[in-house]
């Protein structure tokens, strides 16, 4: 049986309710992916995604980069076995099969952003942006959600945040500032102008490692 996570119907959670908090520290959170409303996998965030959450107790919303996602058995005795079959043809023959998988997924914390910070001007806003870890991370069985491009390009005015991915823990860490470097670029439209500075802020950081700037950069030309 599939664990029951999600804190409302499925038929009443929003469309970026994704996942829920299952392990929390003070530089990342573990979330499990809401079961779908159909017989399907829960979609896995892409690699290099923003999420939020939120600690319940300042009412600070928690921002986040998937950087290691897992999809298996909630049995952790016995592993997934290939049996063959098209999506229909497990639909139709084993259905049981849905309920059994799992997908996990691993965020680094970069930054939060205090309550009350959508009723403030814009320019005043931007000051509300924290790009450094919050004093608590989102508590266990709080939701994660998807950002919103809004606020995606909020966060990204300033690029702080590059410091604390380049620190993250059991990640290719390469990879993944690509990743979400190329997610915001997406996100503001191709704006060249923060692309670049995303660029200068990167070489600023690798100054004395050419070779890792030069990876990274390589993964994020248009």
């Amino acid at each position: 049986m599939r664990l029951p996570l999600p804190q409302f119907g499925v038929g009443d959670r929003p469309d970026d309710h994704i996942a829920e908090v299952i392990e929390t520290a003070s530089t990342e959170f573990l979330a499990q992916c809401l079961e779908p409303e159909d017989l399907s996998f829960p979609v896995m965030p892409a690699f290099g995604s923003w999420v939020k959450s939120m600690d319940e107790e300042s009412g600070n919303q928690i921002m986040a980069v998937v950087y290691h996602a897992t999809t298996t058995p909630i049995d952790s005795v016995h592993r997934a076995v290939a049996l063959g079959l098209s999506m229909a043809e497990l639909r139709e023959q084993q259905p049981q099969i849905f309920a059994m998988i799992k997908t996990e997924f691993r965020a680094a914390i970069v930054g939060f952003i205090p309550p009350g910070w959508e009723g403030n001007g814009k320019d005043n806003s931007r000051s509300q942006v924290y790009q450094y870890l919050p004093p608590r991370p989102p508590q266990v069985h709080q939701g994660v959600y998807q950002c919103q491009p809004a606020e995606i390009i909020q966060f990204s005015e300033k690029l702080d945040f590059l410091q604390t991915l380049l620190q993250v823990n059991g990640a290719p860490v390469e990879a993944l500032m690509a990743a979400a470097i190329r997610e915001v670029y997406q996100i503001r439209k191709a704006e060249r102008s923060w692309l670049v500075q995303a660029g200068r802020t990167l070489s600023v950081l690798l100054k004395d490692d050419y070779d890792r700037l030069r990876y990274i950069l390589s993964q994020i030309h248009w």
